[in-house]
């Protein structure tokens, strides 16, 4: 956890790590970090969970899915989070580092931690958008034709999360987190478009 502040300083011709003020910190971070290793490797419990919650409300053919469910899930999922510790987070220190690099930096466990989290646990959750966007289609809540009339509104309703949920304050950071909803956002359409197709198929054989 601690290599992409290490880069980031290294980088910038600093040296040190990650540093504590209070004597419980060191200890609390090995349970934060068991915490997520745990919920990326129990993500497919936790998505089976979740789709046992769902399946009451399906067609008996649209129960046969629960595979696909799973390993889209946890894909994407476990992609959301492997491209905010590859990607985002070290742009976010690189950035904030060379901000600061008047001055000696001496960041502290709880602050760093609490930033990691947010990041890692955020994007993991946001790139389960398809998914969400599958089942409101699939419920008929929206459709591909309105994703897609609405899609001014949604670009700029992802770049308002985007400013809320990043760490910095420039534009390079706000779009690395950007980027990615907007194209999960196109994948939505497609995935919406093909739920639409089938839904329609199955009124016309009605």
């Amino acid at each position: 956890m601690q290599q992409p502040l290490i880069q980031a300083l290294r980088h910038h011709g600093l040296s040190g790590g990650l540093v504590y003020l209070n004597p419980t910190e060191p200890f609390n971070l090995y349970l934060e970090v068991g915490f997520v290793a745990g919920l990326f490797a129990a993500s497919p419990f936790v998505f089976y969970q979740v789709w046992l919650f769902i399946a009451p409300g399906l067609y008996r053919k649209e129960k046969r899915y629960v595979l696909p469910f799973l390993l889209s899930t946890v894909g994407l999922f476990v992609a959301g989070g492997l491209f905010g510790y590859k990607m985002v987070y070290p742009a976010s220190l690189d950035f904030l580092i060379g901000y600061g690099q008047r001055f000696q930096p001496m960041i502290t466990i709880a602050e760093y931690t609490k930033l990691f989290l947010t990041i890692i646990i955020g994007l993991g959750l946001i790139f389960e958008m398809p998914i969400l966007v599958f089942f409101l289609a699939l419920m008929r809540v929206i459709t591909a034709r309105w994703m897609w009339r609405n899609l001014r509104y949604s670009i700029l309703a992802i770049f308002v999360v985007a400013a809320t949920v990043t760490p910095t304050t420039d534009i390079l950071n706000m779009c690395l987190f950007a980027a990615p909803m907007v194209a999960l956002y196109a994948i939505s359409i497609g995935v919406a478009w093909l739920v639409d197709s089938a839904c329609e198929r199955r009124a016309g054989a009605i």
